[in-house]
């Protein structure tokens, strides 16, 4: 009689860590713990050392990561920095340049929707940032590199920095008067906001972030009253989207 067998194969692994990576940018959240703690637990030993070294080389910053990202190169630039290996990794620029880069990597850093390399740029002869979700190919060199002292302390500091100043969208400062409770508030937005309470019933969040649609999804899936105080790009956001949901409302009358 014949008996069937369940193959682990490369997708299967292709899978498991990207969700991996996925829930582990959200730990603050106790659902996404509890949820990490049961992929942990029946990973094969070689996941779990490259989620490990993802994790060790990651400095969380106070925002939520969205855009994926390729978590083969996302897992070969952890262990660069683990290992202190330089790196080659294909980069695509803003304006969609192809260039070849040759880096010492320092740390990844997970900030607004996107996830940062910091590292010492071997041509550039500078410490850079870069958008992993931009690096299209990237391997290890072999060559390991000695201790270089960046001249910033704060490595989170430095994206935020950086970001603030190449994001053509820039950033926004975002402060929202919610009629909720801030315990509740507090929960729904973890540490990615800052929670003030006004009276019993309502209080105050503010937050950065370099786009809206975040927030402004995130207030409205709060199921409560929300008054904007800036800035005035997410008040008229919130009019447009109120308009569109309007008409949809009416289109099903």
């Amino acid at each position: 009689m014949a008996t069937s067998s369940t193959q682990v194969t490369p997708k299967d692994d292709d899978e498991a860590m990207a969700l991996a990576i996925a829930v582990q940018s959200h730990l603050d959240d106790q659902a996404a713990l509890r949820a990490l703690t049961k992929i942990v637990q029946v990973m094969p030993r070689r996941l779990r050392a490259r989620l490990n070294a993802v994790r060790s080389a990651t400095t969380p910053a106070p925002w939520p990561s969205a855009t994926p990202v390729d978590h083969e190169v996302l897992t070969t630039l952890a262990l660069a920095c683990r290992d202190s290996e330089r790196v080659r990794f294909g980069y695509r620029a803003i304006d969609g340049k192809q260039t070849a880069r040759e880096a010492e990597p320092l740390q990844l850093v997970p900030l607004g929707r996107h996830w940062y390399l910091v590292a010492f740029d071997l041509d550039r002869r500078d410490w850079r940032t870069f958008r992993i979700d931009r690096i299209t190919t990237a391997a290890g060199t072999g060559t390991p590199y000695g201790p270089r002292t960046p001249p910033f302390g704060d490595v989170a500091g430095f994206v935020r920095a950086g970001v603030l100043g190449g994001s053509p969208g820039g950033r926004y400062d975002v402060e929202v008067v919610v009629e909720a409770p801030a315990e509740v508030v507090s929960a729904h937005f973890g540490r990615w906001a800052e929670v003030r309470v006004v009276t019993p019933t309502s209080c105050r969040v503010v937050l950065e972030t370099d786009s809206l649609d975040g927030p402004l999804f995130s207030f409205g899936a709060l199921g409560t009253d929300f008054r904007v105080v800036g800035p005035p790009e997410l008040a008229a956001a919130v009019t447009d989207w109120a308009a569109r949901f309007a008409r949809a409302g009416n289109a099903a009358d």
